[in-house]
C-alpha cells in the first residue's frame, strides 16, 4: 500500500525505533530497504541530549514478588501520579504557556488477552491492578499507613547506601505537611472520584468492545478504563476472585477510551495490554505501571517509552523547560516534565539499558581518576591537638565482647527480598542505581521454635573466624534473646516468618543467621567505639592522621580522592585530567569543571563538593550543600572580619571523615561530626566539632546524642587531659541547622524553643547577617 502511494513520487517516513525494529525483525530484506532510505538518524541519545521530551525515572522490580510488595510499589506510583495532579491543578495559570497536558496514569500488562496461565493457574496482570485499586478504596487504614511510610521515607526499599529509595521523592507533597489521612482523602477525591472509601466497581461498557469502566462505590463518574481484548474472560476471572470487586453493566457511557484526550473526560487511569502501544497517541501519559513487560518485547519497549516522554513544550518546541532559554520557570514544573515508570515482575530495565547502550549512551562503570590531596605542612607544624587512641592500646587484647542483647545498640536492618533497580535521567546524563525491597516482618515466637540454634551458633563461629573477631564470645543460649527483644528490622515475605514448607523454613533459618551476624557486627563496632572513646588521648595532628590518609595506598605520600566520571563525558574527563595535572590551578583556586571550594585555612587542598549536575561522583563524597555553605561562610568571615577572633587567635579547619578514619564520639550510637575547627591562641586551643545538617526530622533534644554532645565534652576533655598531660585544650561542639529557624521553631522538641534557647543548647542556624551570625557565636567565645 505504501509503495503504491509513492509509485509516481516518494514518501517520507518518521520513526524513533528504526534500529530496534530492524534488529528485532532480523530481516535482511528490510535492512537492505531501510538502509538505503534513511536520510537522517536522530536517535534518542541526541533527542534527549538536545532537550527534547521529558525526563524519566524507572523503578524496576527484577523478580517475582509478594502481593504486599507489589501493592507498596503501586501505591508509590499512585502517590507520584497524585503529586503531578496536584501541581497541575495548583499552578494551572503558570503552566499554561508550557502546553502541558493533564496527567494520565497508565498500566500495561504483558498478556495480550488479559488472562494467561502460570503454573497451571489463571493469572492476569490487569487483575493485579484492579485488586490494588479496590484495596486502596476498601482499606483506608492500610492505605493511610502505607502513604505515611512512603512520605517519611520508610518504605523498606533501601539503596546500597542504606537510604530509602523514596527519601528524596514526593517533596512537593511533603512541603505541604499534610497528614497521610488528608492525602488519602484527596486521592479519593482527585484521582478516584470517590466521595469516600468503599470499593471498586467494574462496569462492562455496552457498545464499546474491549472496554471496562472503573468506578468507586457511591460515585457516578468513571475514574478509569480497562482496555483489553477478551473482557468476558477477564470478568470471569474477577467473578472467581475473592477480592470483592463488584461487576455491573453500563449501557449509557459509550467509549471511554476514545474520549480519553478530550478536556471533559473523567478518566484518570488507563489500564490494558500492549494493544494500545502502537499507533495510539496522547500527550497526557505521565506515569506508567508495568507488569510482566519487557521480558521479550524487543522494540515495543521503546515504543512504550515513547508514549510517555513526548512533550509539546513552550511554543510547541517539544522541549523541557530546563532546556529553554529564559525563565524563571514555574515551581515544580519538572514533576510534570518527568515520566515515572514503576515496573513489577518485569525485565524492563535490562531491555531499556540495552537500548540506551545501542544508542551510544554509556551505562557502564565510570572512569576513575585519582586526585591526591596536598596537606598544609605549615599548619601541621602549629601543634594542633586531636583526640585519638593512645599508642599501644589494643581493644582485642583488653576487652571481651559477649554476644547478647544490648539495649544501647541500635536495631540492625536485614533485607532478604527482591531486588529493585532504578534508572533516571538527570540533566544530560543517566543515573543508574539498585535497591532492595520488602515489607518489614517480625519473627513470631512459634517460628523461633523451629530454628536450629545449634546450626545458627556454628554459622556465627565461622563468621567470627572470618572477621577475626578474636575477643567476641558466642554462647548459644544468648542468641534467641536477641531475636525475642526485636533488635532487628527484617524485610522479607511474610510467608518466610510463618513457614509452611521446607523451602520457607530454610529461608527462615537463613534470615535468623543473617540477623545474628549483622547484630554481632553492630554490637562489636559499638563496644569497640565506646572502648576507644574511653582511651582517647591528645595527639599532635600530623600528616599520617587517618583524616589525611583516605584512599591511601602504601608507597604514596598523601591521601587521595577517587573522582568518577561517566565514560560518555569524554570532554569532561579530559578537562579534569588536565586540571589534576596542573597543580597550581588544582590546589590554589576553585575554578574549572571539578567542583571544589578553596579555603586557605583548611588543612589540605582541594576540598571537593558534590557535583550538582550529577556528572561527577567522588570517594569520599564531596561536601553536600549544607557543608559547602558552612565553609563558604567561614571563608567570608575570615576575609571580612579579621578581628572577629579573640586577640592573637588563629583558625584552622579539617573535614572529619567517617567511621574508620574520623574522630567519633559514642554514647548510645556513633557520631562523626562533619568538621573539626581549631581556634588557637598562644599555647591554648579550642577544638570545636561542627555538624551542619537539616533538622526537620531530628528527635527531641533529650533523645539526641548528637545535639547533647557539647554537654559531655567538657568532662571528656578533662579525662583526656589527665591521660595526656595537656591542660590547655577545650572541647566543644555545635549543630548548625540547615533547616531555617522559622520552619523548625514550631516543630522541634515541644515547639516552644526561641533562638536563644537553641543557642544555649549549641544549635545554631545557617544565617549570616547583621541580626544573626552563627559564626560569631562560635568563634567569639574566648579560648580559656
Amino acid at each position: 500500500m505504501r509503495d503504491a502511494l509513492g509509485e509516481t513520487g516518494f514518501t517520507f517516513e518518521y520513526s524513533a525505533t528504526f534500529g530496534q525494529a530492524l534488529a528485532a525483525a532480523k530481516d535482511d530484506a528490510l535492512l537492505e530497504e531501510y538502509g538505503k532510505a534513511i536520510a537522517f538518524d536522530y536517535s534518542y541519545r541526541y533527542f534527549y541530549g538536545d532537550g527534547y521530551g521529558k525526563d524519566f525515572t524507572i523503578l524496576n522490580l527484577q523478580q517475582e514478588t509478594t502481593a504486599g510488595l507489589t501493592d507498596t510499589l503501586l501505591l508509590a506510583n499512585l502517590l507520584s501520579f497524585y503529586e503531578q495532579q496536584l501541581v497541575f491543578a495548583e499552578q494551572a495559570s503558570a503552566l499554561r504557556p508550557y502546553n502541558l497536558a493533564r496527567p494520565l496514569w497508565t498500566f500495561i500488562g504483558g498478556s495480550v488477552n488479559a488472562v494467561y496461565k502460570e503454573r497451571s493457574q489463571s493469572r492476569s496482570d490487569i487483575l493485579t491492578v484492579a485488586r490494588f485499586l479496590h484495596r486502596v478504596l476498601a482499606e483506608p487504614a492500610w492505605t493511610t499507613g502505607a502513604i505515611g511510610q512512603l512520605l517519611q521515607g520508610e518504605s523498606g526499599l533501601a539503596n546500597p547506601y542504606g537510604r530509602d529509595i523514596f527519601a528524596d521523592r514526593f517533596l512537593y507533597l511533603r512541603r505541604r505537611n499534610a497528614r497521610p489521612a488528608d492525602v488519602y482523602r484527596a486521592i479519593l477525591r482527585t484521582t478516584l472520584h470517590a466521595p469516600t472509601s468503599g470499593g471498586l466497581r467494574l462496569c462492562d461498557i455496552r457498545g464499546s468492545d474491549g472496554e471496562l469502566g472503573l468506578k468507586a462505590s457511591g460515585s457516578d463518574d468513571h475514574f478509569g478504563v480497562i482496555y483489553i481484548g477478551d473482557t468476558a474472560a477477564f470478568k470471569r476471572l474477577v467473578e472467581g476472585d475473592d477480592a470483592g470487586i463488584v461487576i455491573e453493566e453500563d449501557a449509557l457511557s459509550g467509549s471511554l477510551f476514545e474520549r480519553i484526550n478530550e478536556p471533559d473526560t473523567t478518566v484518570e487511569i488507563l489500564a490494558g495490554s500492549r494493544k494500545f502501544m502502537e499507533g495510539w497517541n496522547s500527550w497526557r501519559v505521565s506515569n506508567m505501571g508495568l507488569l510482566n513487560i519487557g521480558r521479550s518485547e524487543g522494540s515495543q519497549i521503546i515504543q512504550l517509552f515513547g508514549r510517555g516522554v513526548r512533550l509539546r513544550g513552550r511554543n510547541v518546541t517539544l522541549k523541557r523547560s530546563s532546556a529553554l532559554n529564559g525563565g524563571p520557570h514555574p515551581d515544580s514544573i519538572r514533576l510534570l516534565e518527568t515520566l515515572n515508570i514503576f515496573a513489577v515482575r518485569a525485565n524492563y530495565m535490562a531491555q531499556f539499558r540495552d537500548y540506551l547502550e545501542s544508542e551510544g549512551i554509556d551505562t557502564s562503570e565510570p572512569v576513575e581518576l585519582p586526585l591526591f590531596i596536598r596537606p598544609n605542612r605549615e599548619f601541621l607544624d602549629r601543634g594542633l591537638l586531636i583526640p585519638r587512641l593512645g599508642d599501644g592500646q589494643d581493644f582485642q587484647a583488653d576487652e571481651v565482647v559477649m554476644l547478647q542483647y544490648d539495649a544501647s545498640v541500635s536495631k540492625v536492618s536485614v533485607t532478604m527480598s527482591a531486588a529493585v533497580q532504578e534508572l533516571a535521567s538527570h540533566g544530560s546524563g543517566i543515573i543508574d542505581a539498585s535497591a532492595n525491597s520488602g515489607s518489614e516482618q517480625q519473627i513470631p515466637a512459634e517460628s523461633l521454635d523451629l530454628v536450629d540454634w545449634n546450626r545458627a551458633c556454628l554459622a556465627l563461629m565461622e563468621h567470627k573466624e572470618a572477621r577475626q573477631l578474636s575477643n567476641l564470645v558466642i554462647q548459644q543460649s544468648a542468641l534467641r534473646g536477641i531475636l525475642e527483644k526485636k533488635a532487628y528490622q527484617l524485610f522479607i515475605e511474610e510467608s518466610v516468618v510463618r513457614p509452611s514448607s521446607q523451602i520457607e523454613w530454610r529461608r527462615l533459618q537463613e534470615a535468623v543467621v543473617n540477623i545474628l551476624r549483622t547484630y554481632a557486627d553492630a554490637l562489636y563496632r559499638h563496644r569497640q567505639a565506646k572502648w576507644e572513646s574511653n582511651h582517647l588521648v591528645y595527639k599532635t595532628l600530623a600528616e599520617d592522621d587517618p583524616n589525611l590518609r583516605f584512599n591511601f595506598n602504601v608507597g604514596e605520600e598523601a591521601g587521595r580522592y577517587i573522582v568518577k566520571v561517566s565514560r560518555e563525558h569524554e570532554n569532561l574527563i579530559e578537562e579534569i585530567e588536565k586540571l589534576i595535572a596542573d597543580c597550581d590551578a588544582l590546589y590554589d583556586d576553585d575554578q574549572g569543571k571539578l567542583p571544589r571550594i578553596h579555603f586557605d585555612r583548611h588543612l589540605y587542598q582541594p576540598l571537593l563538593i558534590e557535583s550538582f549536575d550529577g556528572k561527577i561522583k567522588m570517594s569520599p563524597a564531596g561536601l553536600p550543600e549544607s557543608e559547602r555553605q558552612f565553609v563558604t561562610h567561614l571563608k567570608d568571615y575570615c576575609s571580612n572580619e579579621p578581628n572577629g577572633l579573640p586577640h592573637g587567635a588563629e583558625l584552622f579547619l579539617l573535614k572529619n571523615q567517617s567511621r574508620g578514619r574520623g574522630v567519633g564520639f559514642f554514647e548510645s550510637s556513633g557520631f562523626y561530626p562533619d568538621f573539626i575547627l581549631w581556634v588557637r591562641a598562644g599555647d591554648k586551643q579550642r577544638v570545636v566539632f561542627i555538624e551542619p545538617h537539616g533538622m526537620l526530622h531530628a528527635p527531641a533534644y533529650a533523645k539526641d546524642d548528637k545535639a547533647q554532645l557539647h554537654e559531655r565534652l567538657p568532662e571528656l576533655a578533662r579525662e583526656i587531659s589527665k591521660r595526656s598531660g595537656a591542660t590547655d585544650v577545650q572541647l566543644d561542639s555545635f549543630i548548625i541547622s540547615e533547616t531555617p529557624y522559622d520552619v523548625l521553631c514550631s516543630r522541634y522538641d515541644d515547639g516552644t524553643w526561641d533562638r536563644e534557647k537553641f543557642a544555649a543548647k549549641h544549635i545554631l542556624f545557617l544565617e549570616c547577617n547583621d541580626e544573626y551570625n552563627y559564626l560569631a557565636k562560635i568563634l567569639q567565645s574566648p579560648v580559656e
